[in-house]
């Protein structure tokens, strides 16, 4: 691939930020829930690239055809992978897409397309290299790009963008819908690979109260991680994710979690046949009666999305209102 930047470039990355900033040197776009990919095609070969530096390439046979139809030859961009279900970002049918077979990914990719939203131009039609130019340079860069090439292409789409805080903040009510945040960029710096500066996202937090169905041991013997779960519609325990604990809740807790140990909790570690990656090698089942309180930002496909809070625990709360039929109804 003869491209001034090749795979496997380092994208921009963003700081967590509990609030979007203000001022005149900040845009603002919806930050999708998808996988963050750089795209690169120089003539007739494409390469799809996560932000982790892995090839997507394989699994988007949609995205590379509709890269492979834009009438520039050469260039470079940054964006999100997305496929909407029903009026709503699925990140668990991303996740389908990492199939090892070529033709359930075929399959796949004809029942529900994904769509490249596109935010950032790295490298132009005519190779030139943008990345020093600052961002609102980029920007109008990117426009004048999109408008010319990518035409009326439904599945490579340019982001939207804003200068208008108001109009960001309003966004943050899209969340759970379409959108998993805010970003904010500096207008006035260039793209910073690999760093995390100019840039900030914002996410919506969110409480849910779950039952403790189990916990594992730090070094120490005291309680490192709570492994969290909510009833089912069959009446059984399913894991959703699991949360740290300090040294000092994990020590506070240890002897009323070890006095409720038992054989088995969870019915299963699997959501929709797929098992959940967080779920521990060695931890200790205890029986369902505690509930506790924790904060998130992103609970899809039965489990939670990243990082979770643990917040306090709800000895006035019943364990048998604690429900995965609420969680998907509410969230």
């Amino acid at each position: 691939m003869d491209l001034p930047i090749r795979p496997t470039y380092q994208p921009m990355e963003a700081t967590n930020a509990e609030k979007l900033p203000a001022g005149d040197h900040w845009q603002y776009e919806p930050k999708w829930d998808g996988f963050r990919c750089l795209a690169f095609r120089d003539d007739q070969e494409v390469v799809l690239q996560s932000k982790a530096g892995k090839y997507l390439t394989r699994y988007f046979p949609d995205i590379v055809n509709a890269l492979l139809a834009c009438k520039a030859k050469r260039f470079v961009i940054d964006g999100e992978l997305v496929i909407s279900v029903n009026g709503a970002l699925s990140f668990e049918h991303l996740l389908e897409r990492m199939s090892p077979s070529p033709t359930r990914v075929n399959q796949l990719a004809r029942a529900n397309p994904a769509t490249f939203f596109v935010f950032d131009l790295l490298v132009d039609e005519k190779a030139n290299v943008l990345t020093q130019l600052p961002l609102e340079e980029r920007r109008r860069n990117l426009e004048t790009f999109a408008a010319k090439f990518l035409g009326d292409n439904g599945k490579i789409q340019l982001t939207p963008m804003t200068r208008d805080r108001e109009v960001a903040e309003s966004w943050l009510d899209l969340v759970d819908v379409s959108l998993e945040g805010v970003i904010a960029k500096r207008v006035d710096q260039p793209y910073a690979p690999g760093k995390r500066v100019g840039m900030q996202k914002v996410k919506k937090l969110r409480t849910m109260d779950c039952i403790v169905g189990g916990f594992t041991y730090a070094d120490d013997k005291t309680v490192s991680a709570l492994l969290l779960g909510l009833i089912d519609i069959d009446k059984e325990l399913r894991y959703v994710g699991g949360v740290k604990l300090s040294g000092i809740e994990g020590k506070a807790v240890l002897k009323k979690l070890e006095s409720l140990t038992k054989e088995q909790s969870f019915a299963s570690r699997k959501h929709g046949g797929r098992f959940i990656s967080s779920f521990p090698d060695e931890w200790t089942p205890v029986a369902p009666k505690l509930v506790v309180e924790v904060r998130y930002d992103r609970f899809t496909g039965g489990h939670f999305r990243h990082g979770i809070k643990f917040l306090r625990w709800r000895p006035d709360k019943p364990a048998c209102e604690c429900l995965l039929e609420s969680a998907k109804q509410t969230n």
